[in-house]
C-alpha cells in the first residue's frame, strides 16, 4: 500500500511537470480551482418518498392509469422559459421558471431501498462500513461556519436521523432540530421551575466540572460538548427565539406561502436573515394524500394536492427572497431520494426509479435555464447531459463558494468533499 502511495505521488508530480512542459497555460487550466459562486445560504427542500419526474418537472405524453398506458398523470403547461414545460399543477412556479433550473437527468443506482437512497441524496455517497459520511448540510456548516452570532449554522425542519448528521465531522456540525414553526427548539427554553438562583448554582457546578475535565488534557468530545452548550445558551435567549414570531409578517405574505409546509419555508427565510447557512425543510406531509410522495397504488389519486402545496410555497419563497434581494445569495434546492417510472402499478400508482429523475435548483447566483439534461420519451433513461449525485452536490457547494474538489478529514485520512463531482450552471 505504501509503495502504491509513493507511486501515485511520483506519478502526480511527473504528470504536473509534463503539463508545464506542454505549456504554462495548459497547466494553469488543468490545475485551476473550479469556478465558485457567492451564495451565502441554502434552503434544501426535501420531498421524502420520491417525487415522480413525469408528474412534475419533466412531463411527457399523457398516460392512462386505468388502461395501464405509461406516461404523465397530468397535462403539461408552458413556463417563462421557451421550450420548457412542467406539470399543470406547478402553475405559480411556471411563471418564474427563469429563476430556476429543473435538473432532469440526475441518476443513481439505488432503486428499492428508501433509506439507502435518502442517504445517497444527503451525503452524496453509498453507505459505507468504514466511515459515516457527513451530510451536505454538515459540510456547509464545516466549510462556511456561522453567518451570524445569533443563529445556528445548520437547521433541520423535518426528520432527524444519521443521514442528515455530521458523520466524522463531529457534533459541532450537527443540525439544530425544529419540530414546528410556532416555537423554538425543544429543550432550549428554561423550565419555569428552574429559578434564576437554581440556574446560577448549575452554572457554578458546570464551571467546576470544566475545570476538572481540563486537567485531563484536550478532548474533541469535550470541545464539541462545550461548543454545543455555548450555542444552546445563546439560542435560548429572546434574540434568536424572535425568529419564530411569524405573526410579525404581513398576513398577506403568510397566506401566499400557504399551509404548514409554506410556513416552514417562511421560517427558513427568517432564519436566513439571521445568518443560518443551511436549512432543510421537509415536505412529505402524509395526511394530505395518505402516502406522501411515495405514491404506490391509490396514493397517486391526491398527489396533485402535494404538488400544488409545493408549487405555492416554492413560488412564494423565491418571490419573497427576490423582493428582499436575497435570491442571488440564497440557493434553493429541491431534492428527493429517487423518481418514479412512467408505468402504473396494479393499483394505478407508481413504483420507484433511480436511473432518471428530477431535482431542482433556484437562485444562488447560478445561470438558470429552466431545465438541464434530457430524458427519453417516457423519462425512463437519460439521453443528454447526465448529472450524477456528486455533480448535484458539487454544484451546491460551488455555488456557496466551497471548492467541491477540496478535502475533509476523517482523523488523518483525507476524504474529498464530493465523490468526483463537477459543478454545473456556474458559467
Amino acid at each position: 500500500m505504501q509503495s502504491m502511495q509513493k507511486f501515485s505521488r511520483r506519478g502526480f508530480l511527473a504528470g504536473t511537470a509534463g503539463l508545464y512542459l506542454a505549456g504554462p497555460s495548459l497547466a494553469k487550466a488543468v490545475l485551476a480551482k473550479p469556478n465558485l459562486g457567492k451564495a451565502e445560504h441554502c434552503v434544501y427542500i426535501w420531498l421524502g418518498g420520491g417525487i415522480g419526474q413525469t408528474d412534475s418537472f419533466d412531463p411527457k405524453k399523457l398516460g392512462d392509469a386505468k388502461k395501464k398506458i405509461p406516461g404523465s398523470y397530468y397535462k403539461a403547461i408552458d413556463t417563462a422559459v421557451q421550450g420548457v414545460r412542467v406539470c399543470e399543477h406547478l402553475e405559480k412556479s411556471a411563471r418564474i421558471m427563469d429563476r430556476m433550473t429543473a435538473i432532469r437527468s440526475i441518476n443513481h443506482d439505488v432503486i428499492d431501498e428508501h433509506a439507502a437512497a435518502v442517504n445517497r441524496m444527503h451525503t452524496g455517497r453509498p453507505v459505507s462500513g468504514t466511515a459515516v459520511y457527513p451530510s451536505v448540510g454538515s459540510i456547509v456548516s464545516h466549510q462556511r461556519g456561522p453567518g451570524g452570532d445569533a443563529a445556528p449554522t445548520y437547521v433541520l425542519i423535518g426528520y432527524p436521523n444519521i443521514t442528515r448528521g455530521p458523520g466524522f465531522l463531529g457534533a459541532a456540525h450537527n443540525f439544530l432540530y425544529l419540530t414546528d414553526t410556532e416555537s423554538g427548539p425543544a429543550g432550549l427554553s428554561r423550565p419555569e421551575f428552574v429559578t434564576p438562583a437554581r440556574s446560577d448554582r448549575r452554572q457554578a457546578l458546570l464551571r467546576e466540572l470544566r475545570r476538572v475535565n481540563s486537567l485531563k488534557g484536550p478532548s474533541r468530545e469535550m470541545a464539541d460538548y462545550e461548543a454545543a452548550l455555548e450555542q444552546s445558551i445563546r439560542l435560548a435567549g429572546p434574540s434568536f427565539n424572535r425568529v419564530f414570531k411569524l405573526d410579525e409578517e404581513p398576513a398577506s405574505l403568510r397566506q401566499a406561502y400557504g399551509g404548514e409546509f409554506g410556513q416552514r419555508c417562511l421560517l427558513a427565510r427568517r432564519l436566513i436573515e439571521r445568518g443560518t447557512r443551511f436549512i432543510e425543510v421537509s415536505h412529505n406531509l402524509n395526511f394530505v394524500n395518505g402516502t406522501g410522495w411515495d405514491v404506490h397504488n391509490e396514493g397517486i389519486l391526491n398527489q396533485h394536492l402535494l404538488i400544488r402545496e409545493l408549487d405555492q410555497a416554492l413560488a412564494a419563497l423565491i418571490t419573497d427572497l427576490e423582493k428582499r434581494k436575497l435570491l442571488d445569495k440564497t440557493l434553493v434546492a429541491i431534492s428527493t431520494e429517487f423518481g418514479r417510472p412512467p408505468e402504473f402499478d396494479g393499483g394505478g400508482g407508481r413504483g420507484h426509479q433511480s436511473k432518471a429523475f428530477s431535482v431542482l435548483l433556484a437562485g444562488g447566483g447560478l445561470r438558470h435555464r429552466g431545465a438541464h439534461g434530457e430524458t427519453d420519451e417516457l423519462a425512463k433513461k437519460v439521453v443528454k447531459d447526465p448529472v450524477s449525485v456528486a455533480d448535484f452536490f458539487a454544484t451546491i457547494h460551488a455555488a456557496m463558494g466551497i471548492n467541491p474538489e477540496g478535502n475533509l478529514y476523517d482523523g488523518d485520512r483525507p476524504v474529498p468533499i464530493t465523490d468526483g463531482g463537477k459543478a454545473i450552471l456556474l458559467g
